[in-house]
């Protein structure tokens, strides 16, 4: 009796670790396929089903290496022919920066194309998007991404931005464009919005499904610093920002003399995202006689997020007015992503309970499903561009 009830104990206990270890194991569907932003010829880096990231590299003399995705690094495990391979967990959909550690150094995957974000170039993957249709590459009539290099009175220094000028551009030599000026996020540049952002096929897609009015988009570079002042910081050990005078007194004249342009506030636009949104409120609310419209993703202006904010100081009391911004500002649009990592969240949120406070209307959009990231910001765009230079 006393053995029986030993064998039942054992038989229980033996089963509950059984389910333990089961309930740990992590079992990976296996229908991996190179991701669409791969070098040419490359097989890996390669994403599957769930979202999970596969990458391989030959190191035979390294002894640890990971990848580093996602602010969470993963071993990768060593055959017996030096070839290193591993995956992520699943990934959120949308694009992702990443890059592999080797033995305590951090470099790109020489099987993925180079992005610009983080303030270096590496390594990016796409993880499919279910509603990825609205930047795919289609058969529609495509426009054109132009670089544009000039030089810089005030920084003192040769400058460049990228501008995409829609598919009848080039075959109308008379008519004019509205412009939007967008604007990439801290530690990336001018590359960003036609790159990872996708803008132009964006504004392919929505103006051949006649959803958005045919326009110029320029995108420079939001880092701008006077050369006298490289030792004038803003506070955190940053030289003073000169982008808004660069963007006033050089940027948009060289546009609207390059470019046919229809040069009045009522067909000029500015968006930007994270610190790009926070450089393009600033110009905007200085600058209203040359915007009429504004798009904020994922970012408004630096204050603190717990605090209310005061509107009579608040950027210089721009915001005292909500009745007289209404007739100035024909669309103010805000988005966010749903999984926003703090302080995103709380600061959106005092500034639109501060817009709430003075009557100002405006547009807010919430990203299903995404962080402070390109999916979040390609959604943004398209939501916004569809609204933008309509009667």
């Amino acid at each position: 009796m006393k053995k029986h009830s030993i064998l039942i104990i054992l038989m229980a206990f033996l089963s509950g670790s059984l389910c333990i270890a089961q309930e740990s194991v992590s079992i990976v569907v296996e229908d991996f396929i190179p991701s669409s932003v791969n070098q040419p010829g490359k097989a890996y880096p390669q994403v599957n089903s769930e979202g999970r990231v596969r990458v391989r590299i030959e190191a035979p003399g390294a002894i640890k290496v990971q990848l580093d995705i996602g602010a969470v690094k993963y071993d990768l495990v060593k055959n017996e022919n030096g070839i290193w391979i591993g995956e992520s967990a699943p990934q959120d959909e949308g694009f992702h920066y990443y890059q592999l550690n080797i033995d305590g150094a951090s470099v790109p995957d020489p099987g993925s194309k180079y992005f610009y974000g983080a303030g270096r170039w590496g390594s990016g993957i796409e993880i499919p998007a279910m509603d990825q249709e609205f930047y795919a590459l289609k058969d529609v009539q495509h426009g054109l991404v132009s670089e544009n290099i000039y030089f810089s009175k005030i920084t003192n220094a040769w400058r460049r931005c990228f501008v995409y000028t829609p598919a009848e551009y080039e075959k109308d030599s008379k008519s004019r464009y509205p412009v939007l000026y967008l604007q990439h996020g801290s530690f990336e540049d001018e590359n960003g919005w036609s790159t990872q952002g996708k803008a132009n096929l964006i504004l392919d897609n929505l103006i051949a499904e006649k959803m958005a009015v045919p326009m110029i988009i320029v995108m420079d570079n939001g880092y701008a610093y006077k050369p006298q002042d490289i030792s004038n910081t803003d506070g955190r050990g940053r030289p003073a920002s000169s982008f808004e005078e660069v963007m006033i007194n050089e940027i948009i004249p060289m546009i609207d003399t390059k470019f046919r342009t229809i040069d009045d506030r009522e067909h000029r636009a500015i968006a930007g995202l994270s610190m790009g949104a926070n450089q393009t409120m600033r110009i905007i609310m200085n600058n209203l006689d040359k915007f009429a419209y504004y798009g904020g993703f994922s970012g408004t202006s630096n204050y603190p997020s717990s605090d209310e904010i005061d509107v009579d100081t608040f950027l210089d009391g721009k915001f005292t007015d909500g009745e007289a911004l209404n007739t100035q500002i024909n669309v103010f649009w805000l988005g966010l992503g749903t999984k926003e990592p703090d302080p995103f969240p709380g600061s959106v949120g005092a500034f639109r309970n501060m817009l709430d406070k003075i009557g100002l209307d405006y547009v807010y959009y919430q990203s299903p499903g995404t962080a402070h990231e390109w999916l979040t910001w390609r959604r943004a765009l398209h939501k916004f561009a569809a609204l933008i230079f309509k009667d």
